[in-house]
């Protein structure tokens, strides 16, 4: 009697897009890819009380990008989802990284990373004199609640702050590295162990933009030929999240496996990549860039649901 092959059943998540529609470009293209691949892949919203989550053989996160207004609850979710099935990336990497101040964990390892202050609710900030600076929340994507600030406009940042307190959120207080706005930021992919393509965009944050205005999230993207430098930092801070997850978790646990990560780079004054964010969560891999990457991208799911 012939074997039956058995389909495997992979999730790809998302989130609900409203009237303007979801902005996942790589979504559809991914699900073909994986149905071609031989699987069975459905879109699913991670807040629906409906989907049973236990049913798939890989839970994957794709495009939750509502989850930064929702953090408590999305993290739930991935604990409970965790429980249920195999989710990529694990709980324990979700809820590590949807808190920005993971970046003191990494630098705490030696990891180049862009200078970071926190400010607590309740904690008083002294505001940068002599240069440019950056005002974002730990918990966010898009540039949510982000703005560029001069010494000038201290005030204004001030109020930002005493806005973003209110509502409860860990300000970060960064310099604003005059080099992106000639080298743009890299977003650099890695998918299934190993390195996948990279990508360039313009500067986010245009001089004047209030923090709660709209922002283009990837400007002027185009293809990037990685150097050996970018490629070095980006290892780096890979390596360093097995144990500052587990840190994090009291040190209990099997290192957490990722499936995927984009580590986003900027030059420091010196010249040097130093990383800006590492995005573990919900990473755009701008397939549609990238449409070589997307049959690796498919065959590594598919071993990993299996």
């Amino acid at each position: 009697m012939a074997r039956t092959t058995v389909r495997a059943r992979v999730a790809l998540v998302t989130y609900r897009p409203g009237e303007n529609g979801n902005a996942d470009r790589d979504l559809p293209a991914l699900k073909e890819a994986l149905e071609d691949a031989g699987a069975h892949a459905v879109v699913a919203h991670w807040d629906d009380p409906e989907v049973d989550w236990a049913a798939f053989d890989l839970v994957l996160i794709r495009s939750t990008w509502d989850y930064s207004w929702r953090v408590a609850e999305f993290v739930a979710w991935a604990e409970l989802c965790g429980k249920l099935t195999r989710l990529a990336n694990p709980a324990e990497v979700v809820r590590w990284n949807t808190d920005k101040r993971y970046l003191g964990d990494l630098a705490a390892a030696g990891v180049p990373v862009v200078p970071t202050r926190y400010v607590a609710p309740g904690e008083d900030a002294e505001l940068p004199e002599d240069h440019e600076f950056v005002v974002k929340p730990t918990a966010g994507a898009g540039a949510r609640f982000a703005a560029r600030y001069t010494p000038a406009e201290r005030e204004t940042a001030a109020r930002q702050l005493a806005r973003m307190h209110a509502e409860g959120l860990t300000a970060m207080v960064q310099p604003y590295l005059r080099n992106i706005d000639a080298a743009g930021e890299r977003a650099l992919q890695f998918f299934g162990g190993r390195f996948l393509h990279a990508s360039r965009k313009g500067a986010v944050l245009e001089p004047g933009t209030p923090y709660d205005g709209v922002k283009v999230p990837h400007p002027q993207l185009q293809d990037w030929e990685v150097t050996p430098a970018e490629l070095l930092v980006a290892e780096r801070a890979l390596a360093a999240v097995p144990d500052a997850v587990a840190a994090a978790a009291g040190g209990e646990g099997a290192a957490p496996e990722l499936l995927y990560a984009r580590v986003d780079l900027v030059d420091g004054d010196d010249g040097e990549p130093r990383v800006m964010e590492l995005e573990l969560v919900e990473p755009n891999l701008f397939l549609w860039l990238h449409p070589e990457s997307l049959h690796v991208v498919a065959e590594a799911v598919i071993r990993a649901a299996r």
